[in-house]
């Protein structure tokens, strides 16, 4: 019988782990791969069987690689926090691993924000990386946030038909937290090198179209709205404060060659 190690990422995540442990522990085992967390995390983790791992945040694709590391079981399956995984979906994996097509699997996402389920504004059908997967299938590229991941040679990807759940954020503080780190993280990524305030707008204005007309947010009413504005605020952001961190790095070598004279 083929074995599966759960693992969920967690920082301060005492208000959702419990339920996000609760929804795999149909897996062989449970890991909580916690990069320090203060809140009570490690000790709502811990009671409720998983296997909590330490893990020093640095940055999102290091971490994923490092939580699949500390799995034991042949098969793992990913799970954030914010999502819950239904029954169906631990069906349909306990009976897929016994005789797979792929070695790795998308899982699609419902999203629930303000009290609905959000179906359009590219939040549904929401894939992310492959959450199921033979443990040395595939690897995670090594960015600071938004992922992305490489399967190993020959390996191919297919769909479950179930969907987990995923609650991004308990009310709009946390949404707002989340932009503010999230462009942080994105800011630092190697494509956001030569940016401007020129780009940040313009990138900024077509992330909200996108999200609220071609991805039809509209029909979602002020949560779609809601949701094709973050757009808007975390790629401004993200773009305006890697113009910041060139402008400090620019200062900091002219105050070096002042210091040398």
């Amino acid at each position: 019988m083929a074995r599966i190690s759960a693992y969920i990422i967690a920082y301060n995540e005492a208000a959702k782990v419990a339920d996000a442990i609760h929804s795999v522990q149909w897996a062989d085992e449970v890991v909580v791969a916690d990069s320090n967390s203060t809140d009570g995390t490690i000790e709502i983790a811990q009671s409720l069987g998983a296997r909590v791992v330490q893990i020093p945040f640095e940055g999102f694709g290091k971490l994923r690689n490092d939580a699949v590391a500390a799995c034991t079981h042949d098969w793992v399956f990913s799970l954030d926090s914010d999502e819950r995984c239904t029954p169906e979906v631990g069906a349909e994996v306990r009976a897929l691993v016994e005789n797979p097509q792929h070695g790795a699997y998308f899982v699609p996402r419902r999203n629930f924000f303000l009290g609905r389920e959000i179906r359009h504004s590219g939040w549904y059908p929401n894939y992310r990386q492959p959450q199921l997967f033979r443990k040395e299938a595939m690897k995670y590229e090594m960015s600071p946030v938004h992922e992305g991941y490489e399967l190993a040679p020959g390996v191919t990807a297919g769909y479950l038909s179930n969907a987990i759940w995923q609650l991004p954020f308990r009310d709009l503080s946390e949404s707002l937290s989340k932009m503010n780190r999230y462009s942080t993280l994105g800011a630092t990524k190697r494509r956001q090198s030569g940016s401007s305030y020129g780009k940040a707008l313009t990138h900024a204005v077509w992330a909200f179209w996108k999200h609220w007309l071609f991805k039809r947010g509209f029909l979602d009413g002020w949560a779609g709205f809601i949701i094709a504005l973050s757009y808007f605020e975390v790629t401004f952001y993200r773009y305006a404060k890697a113009v910041e961190l060139e402008h400090q790095a620019q200062w900091a070598a002219g105050w070096k060659d002042i210091l040398k004279r």
